[in-house]
């Protein structure tokens, strides 16, 4: 079984549940980062990343119900390990930072946490809430926290119900390039 089929098999399975407390399922919110970074015309390595960043509720069991939540599955971490089975560092490392992009966030731009819909204002809270300052810094010194921001904001972008985007299918040739390091 190829790298994509695996992903079409984990998305195909367990990616059509709703996005816990959003308006779109798992699937799509992962097809719209990845239309908002296309538009912006961010590095193909980015791209994968934020067409995968969620992978890790895929590969756990968590609750269906946002309320339901009482603590921080780390997903981030889980689908990064993942993926670093698969991709470089270029993919891996803005997933595994996209939850502490939003802590980032939250501590460095005043406007930031206003935009947040309320299962992220949830789980944020979970995740540990704003970073304090000696956070910041540690996040800043990250090799790849640039590319985690910008991941963080096509997240944030990725919750419109009804919006079309190209389909998994699609990514599936860049997906194969860049598998096992490729450029």
């Amino acid at each position: 079984m190829s790298l994509a089929s695996d992903i079409l098999g984990l998305y195909g399975s367990r990616g059509r549940q709703a996005y816990f407390g959003e308006r779109v399922s798992m699937a799509e919110h992962g097809l719209q980062a990845a239309h908002f970074a296309q538009m912006e015309a961010a590095p193909h390595a980015l791209v994968v990343a934020a067409l995968l960043h969620d992978i890790g509720h895929l590969l756990e069991d968590v609750p269906d119900e946002i309320a339901d939540w009482t603590r921080d599955g780390r997903h981030e971490e889980s689908g990064a390990r993942w993926l670093a089975r698969h991709f470089a560092a270029a993919v891996c490392e803005p997933v595994r930072l996209h939850v502490p992009a939003k802590r980032y966030l939250c501590a460095t731009d005043a406007n930031y946490f206003a935009r947040l819909s309320p299962a992220s204002v949830h789980t944020l809270q979970l995740q540990g809430g704003p970073m304090p300052a000696h956070e910041v810094a540690q996040f800043r010194a990250e090799p790849h926290w640039q590319q985690a921001v910008r991941l963080r904001h096509w997240d944030d972008q990725g919750k419109v119900a009804g919006l079309k985007t190209p389909a998994f299918e699609d990514y599936l040739p860049l997906i194969e390039q860049l598998a096992h390091g490729g450029t």
